[in-house]
């Protein structure tokens, strides 16, 4: 019996950001729709083989074997299969042993009307139109950026996201202070509302679900000095100080707690990725997302606010 979906944290999926479908696509953009249908059913034993997000979503749902009696998150495939295409989606869901059993099959559409059906607080996806859509929505979806990403980190089951702050956890006010008025005024403003929390941002109900882990993790190492952590949060902005204190602000305000805060004031976001190694960074610029710096690291981009106004 499946546990009810709302009262748990859900991650949506679509089938090209969890398995690598190059192929595929390439079938269906150079010989159309029956053409990628017939490969699709003829390799339906064939298991596909893992795509950029799968590192992160096979640690995520390891959340459930630590947290066995509540099952706390759940992830949806949502994808633009039809059902009898999609059979190969979860025979290799099954042979990856991935505790996937919720699905939308869309036939060619899109599935973002039914991100809130499903109650996901984060739908990762490939196809920039259809997460540009969810997020004018004021949906909670982010395009992960096609790279190589070796998963070599096998036995090991520590889950690590990093965020930007202005326009993916809050909303993009300070942001758009700053393209109005300058630096030197930014501060000003910032200083002058520091006690004052900013609004969320697309992935704020994402982040504050996963800093709840955050809390239950910290009591299992008061009961358990022996006990390792399998989830680690970071925040990695380009603040400094004095506009930190508002970050801290929000993040109090919201009752949520972060592992670790980078405050980077202009030095480049690589520099810090590169040593963290997340299984996630979502940025809302994709100035922060260099696919060459950036080797071995999923990046999602989240095209919210005025950063993305002119894109």
């Amino acid at each position: 019996m499946a546990y009810p979906i709302e009262k748990k944290l859900v991650v949506g999926i679509s089938s090209n950001a969890l398995f690598d479908l190059s192929t595929e696509d390439d079938i269906f953009k150079n010989n159309g729709l029956e053409a990628y249908r017939d490969f699709q059913i003829k390799n339906k034993s064939i298991v596909l083989q893992k795509g950029v997000a799968f590192p992160f979503i096979k640690r995520f749902l390891n959340i459930n074997n630590v947290y066995s009696d509540e099952k706390p998150v759940e992830v949806v495939l949502l994808s633009r299969n039809s059902p009898e295409t999609g059979i190969r989606i979860f025979n290799s869901i099954r042979e990856h042993g991935l505790d996937i059993t919720r699905a939308a099959f869309m036939s060619g559409g899109s599935a973002i009307k039914y991100i809130s059906a499903f109650n996901i607080s984060l739908f990762l996806a490939i196809n920039e139109k259809d997460v540009r859509l969810a997020i004018a929505e004021g949906l909670p979806a982010g395009q992960i950026l096609k790279t190589k990403i070796i998963d070599d980190d096998e036995d090991a089951f520590e889950l690590r996201v990093a965020f930007d702050f202005d326009g993916v956890i809050a909303n993009d006010e300070a942001e758009r202070k700053y393209k109005e008025v300058g630096l030197e005024e930014y501060h000003r403003y910032e200083d002058s509302h520091k006690s004052e929390a900013l609004g969320s941002g697309p992935l704020a109900d994402f982040f504050k679900k996963i800093s709840f882990f955050q809390k239950l993790e910290s009591k299992k190492q008061l009961e358990d000095s022996n006990y390792k952590k399998i989830l680690k949060t970071a925040i990695i902005t380009a603040r400094n100080a004095p506009a930190h204190e508002r970050a801290i602000t929000t993040l109090n305000n919201w009752g949520v707690n972060v592992d670790e805060m980078f405050l980077l004031g202009g030095i480049n976001k690589s520099r810090i990725l590169e040593v963290l190694k997340p299984h996630l960074y979502f940025d809302d610029q994709k100035a922060h997302l260099d696919l060459k710096s950036n080797t071995n690291i999923p990046l999602v981009h989240i095209p919210f606010g005025i950063a993305n106004e002119q894109a």
